[in-house]
């Protein structure tokens, strides 16, 4: 667990940067296999690349996406399982954050 400043994640590159990568990492490992890999692929390389974790407090993170985010992935948008993955995706980069900075005392 890594102790965390509320103050410091404004410049999150600087000072957590392998924290975000973790993060990022376990929750794309988490749906490897579960969906179809062009769509996770996609999702990861082409919206997270430009996604933007925040902190909001209490304990909670938000990770906003790029707006033309289906714009991003071209035809793989169409796919059924786009928006339950970038959904899914988005959440579980949330929770790992917390998990990773020790707010999640539930697990």
């Amino acid at each position: 667990m890594t102790e965390f400043d509320p103050e410091k994640f404004e410049e999150k590159y600087v000072y957590y940067f392998e924290e975000l990568e973790e993060a990022y990492s376990n929750a794309y490992n988490q749906l490897h296999g579960r969906y179809d890999s062009a769509v996770l692929r996609a999702i990861d390389r082409k919206v997270l690349s430009e996604s933007e974790p925040f902190y909001v407090g209490d304990g909670e993170f938000s990770v906003e996406l790029p707006d033309d985010a289906r714009e991003r992935v071209g035809s793989v948008a169409d796919h059924d399982q786009f928006e339950t993955v970038l959904t899914e995706l988005r959440e579980r980069i949330e929770r790992e954050l917390q998990r990773i900075f020790g707010f999640d005392d539930e697990a």
